[in-house]
C-alpha cells in the first residue's frame, strides 16, 4: 500500500471520528434543551428557553438550586428584569429564574435576557397556555385581573417546576435587597404547603389604604351572605395574607392536591360569584384563603414590605425602606409608572430594554427630584 493511500485512510478515519464525537455533544444538548414539564392532565407548561450551564462567575456559587418563579406579561417585562437582576445581585446561591409567560413575549424576554448586564443569570422560559384556566375563570370587565391568565400561573406551581421540592414565587412589581437563600429557607410547619406574609403583621398594619375596606380580613375577600362559604365555618375577621410573595412546599402541594382545590374554588365562583364585590385585592387571593386557611406558615414580614404601590406618596421612612428585604409596589402605582413612591430605588435595578420595546414612563423632572 503506498504512502499517499495510507495518508487518505487516516484522514477518512480522523474526519468520521470528528463527526461522530459532533453528533453525540449535539444529541445531549438537544436532549437538554428539549426537556419538558409532562403533565397529561394540564394544558400548557412547555418550557421555551433554558440557560443549562452556570458561567463561571456562578462557578463558587451553592450547587442546591433555588427556583424563583415569576410570571412575565409583555406590558410589565421591565418589572421582571428588575427583579431578576436585584436578587442576582444579593445572592451567591445558585438561582434559577422560572419565568412564566405567554408565547408572544418569549422572544421579547430572550432579547432582553441577552444584555450583558444579565448574561450571567440563569433562567427557564416557560409557556402558560390560558386553556387550562376555560370554565375556572369569570370574565369581567370591571376586574381588570379576570383578563389576565398569567396572574393564575402561581396556582400551578409543580408543573412549572416539576423536579423541585421547593420553590419561591412572586410577583414582578418587587425588588430584593436581602439574600434570597434566607426567604427559601424559611421554616414550614408540618403538613404546611406555603408560608405567606400575613396582612395583619407589625409591617402592613403601618400601612392604611383608603377605599380598601376590610383589607386585612377574610370579609375583604369572600362574601359571607353566600351559604357556601359560611358553611365553611371561616371567621370573617381571620386575618388574611398577601399572595404575592411565598415560599412553597412542592411535596406537600402535590400530595395535598393543592392546585386541584384552587380549580374547585375557581369554578364555583364562576357558577356562584363567592368572592367579595368590594374585593380587597387580587382575584387571585379568595381561593388561597380558602384553601389555606389556618393551614399556612408565615414569611417574615420584613420580606414583604408591601402597599408601596398603593399612593405615589412616601409612607415609610427611608431607613425602614432600607431595612427590608424585599419591597412590593402593590396598587395601582407601579414603580415603571408615571408617579410611584420609591422609584429611584426600583431604577437601580431595571436594566433597559435593549429593543426598545419597553420603556419608563415619567413625568418631566420626576428623576431629577428622586431622593
Amino acid at each position: 500500500m503506498s504512502f499517499r493511500k495510507v495518508n487518505i485512510i487516516i484522514l477518512v478515519l480522523a474526519v468520521t471520528l470528528f463527526l461522530l464525537v459532533l453528533h453525540q455533544n449535539f444529541l445531549g444538548l438537544s436532549d437538554l434543551l428539549k426537556r419538558e414539564i409532562s403533565d397529561p392532565n394540564l394544558v400548557g407548561f412547555q418550557p421555551l428557553a433554558f440557560v443549562p450551564n452556570a458561567p463561571k462567575s456562578l462557578l463558587s456559587r451553592s450547587e442546591e438550586e433555588i427556583p424563583v418563579v415569576i410570571a412575565a406579561s409583555e406590558d410589565r417585562l421591565g418589572g421582571t428584569i428588575a427583579v431578576m437582576n436585584s436578587i442576582y445581585h444579593h445572592t451567591h446561591s445558585n438561582v434559577v429564574f422560572y419565568i412564566v409567560t405567554l408565547n408572544d413575549t418569549a422572544d421579547h424576554l430572550r432579547s432582553w435576557l441577552s444584555s450583558d448586564s444579565l448574561k450571567s443569570i440563569q433562567y427557564k422560559i416557560v409557556d402558560f397556555n390560558p386553556q387550562c384556566l376555560e370554565g375556572k375563570v369569570k370574565v369581567d370587565p370591571k376586574q381588570g385581573d379576570f383578563l389576565k391568565p398569567l396572574t393564575f400561573a402561581r396556582f400551578y406551581l409543580p408543573n412549572l417546576v416539576p423536579n423541585a421540592k421547593k420553590a419561591i414565587y412572586m410577583d414582578d412589581d418587587v425588588i430584593v435587597q436581602g439574600d434570597i437563600l434566607a426567604l427559601y429557607n424559611t421554616p414550614l410547619k408540618p403538613g404546611h404547603a406555603a408560608a405567606f406574609s400575613e396582612d395583619c403583621d407589625s409591617t402592613s398594619a403601618k400601612v392604611i389604604v383608603h377605599g380598601a375596606g376590610n383589607q386585612y380580613n377574610y370579609i375583604g375577600f369572600l362574601d359571607y351572605k353566600k351559604k357556601r362559604i359560611r358553611n365553611l365555618a371561616m371567621k370573617a375577621s381571620t386575618c388574611s395574607f398577601n399572595p404575592g410573595v411565598f415560599v412553597a412546599n412542592l411535596t406537600e402541594w402535590k400530595q395535598q392536591n393543592i392546585t386541584y382545590q384552587l380549580e374547585k374554588w375557581m369554578k364555583l365562583n364562576v357558577e356562584e360569584e363567592l368572592y367579595s364585590r368590594t374585593l380587597a385585592g387580587s382575584i387571585t387571593t379568595p381561593p388561597l384563603l380558602i384553601v389555606f386557611y389556618k393551614q399556612h406558615s408565615n414569611i417574615d414580614p420584613m420580606w414583604n414590605v408591601r402597599h408601596l404601590g398603593s399612593s405615589a406618596g412616601k409612607r415609610y421612612s427611608p431607613q425602614f425602606v432600607k431595612a427590608a428585604k424585599l419591597l412590593h409596589w402593590n396598587g395601582h402605582f407601579k414603580p415603571w409608572g408615571r408617579t410611584a413612591a420609591y422609584a429611584n430605588i426600583w431604577e437601580k435595578w431595571y436594566i433597559p430594554d435593549p429593543t426598545g420595546k419597553f420603556s419608563l414612563i415619567r413625568r418631566h423632572g420626576d428623576v431629577a427630584n428622586a431622593v
